[in-house]
């Protein structure tokens, strides 16, 4: 029977294939070149098969107000700062000099900003690496900080919770984000792996929702999204998204993973739970009652 079986999946062209060597998206695999693709990331590291792993779906009904999750206080965002942006080999990433900080709304310590990168979809498809109620944005935004005493994010790292991450998701709009330029015009520079170049002056500010609008979000403790994946992560998700046209959201399709494919789906999988719990803001909570609000009474003014 078994042999019936292997002569029906080579009829079929079929190719039985498994993963080794470095981590790599699912997208990137190929069975010329295997890599381990994310469910055996843990093949590439251990720590990827722990309990508090991230991405995670966020299922809104099921979390839990917390009012220490007052608004965050931003420092230094409005900076204007010079920096290298970089293809990876996984991700786009640009390094931030340390002077911007968050603090307040529930946060263990001060944090210093690290770096920020991004994980998106093809042209403009799905592509976010957490999800609300199972919808998946077409792209998501990490701002990584560490504890403002470290100076470095491998030793950050050795503490449960010595790193931040404020997670933005984006939206397709029907107009160009110009505040997002400097990026997009050097997507074309960095299409291939390693590939670096100047970015013009930016702020963090400049790139996310105006300060006034980050009351909503979510707060759960989980892990880095690429291997290593470790679990030293205290996640701020925003849910207010940032809008990119569609043209702007395929210019991060053109860049391209090591060996010239697109990258392209550069997101993790959602991760299990595990029995924690998500906590949602105040600002959250205010709007999800409005909106029952305004349903209830439009229903009651349709009755009479």
């Amino acid at each position: 029977m078994q042999q019936l079986v292997l002569v029906a999946l080579l009829a079929s062209g079929w190719t039985v294939c498994s993963g080794s060597g470095d981590w790599c998206y699912q997208t990137q695999f190929i069975c010329e070149h295997p890599c381990n693709a994310p469910e055996k990331w843990n093949h590439a590291n251990q720590d990827c098969a722990g309990t508090n792993q991230s991405p995670i779906n966020i299922v809104t009904r099921k979390t839990l107000k917390d009012e220490r999750l007052i608004p965050l206080q931003f420092k230094n965002y409005q900076q204007i700062f010079r920096s290298i942006i970089k293809n990876n080999g996984h991700s786009v990433q640009v390094g931030v000099p340390h002077i911007s900080t968050v603090s307040g709304g529930g946060l263990p310590a001060t944090y210093k900003a690290v770096q920020f990168h991004l994980h998106w979809g093809d042209n403009g498809g799905p592509g976010s690496e957490h999800t609300i109620d199972g919808e998946q944005y077409p792209m998501e935004l990490h701002i990584v900080h560490m504890k403002s005493h470290y100076t470095d994010l491998t030793t950050a790292l050795r503490d449960k919770e010595g790193v931040a991450v404020l997670g933005f998701f984006y939206e397709k709009s029907n107009s160009a984000n110009r505040k997002y330029d400097p990026i997009i015009n050097t997507l074309q520079r960095i299409k291939a792996t390693n590939g670096n170049t100047s970015l013009p002056s930016i702020s963090l500010a400049q790139l996310i929702p105006p300060e006034q609008n980050l009351t909503s979000y979510y707060r759960y403790k989980g892990s880095l999204t690429t291997p290593g994946c470790t679990e030293s992560v205290v996640w701020t998700l925003f849910e207010n998204p940032i809008p990119l046209s569609a043209e702007q959201l395929k210019e991060f399709s053109t860049v391209q993973y090591h060996d010239g494919k697109p990258m392209i789906k550069n997101f993790r999988p959602v991760q299990s739970l595990n029995g924690r719990q998500v906590f949602r803001s105040a600002g959250a909570v205010f709007l999800v009652s409005l909106t029952l609000l305004v349903a209830s009474l439009a229903m009651t003014m349709g009755l009479s």
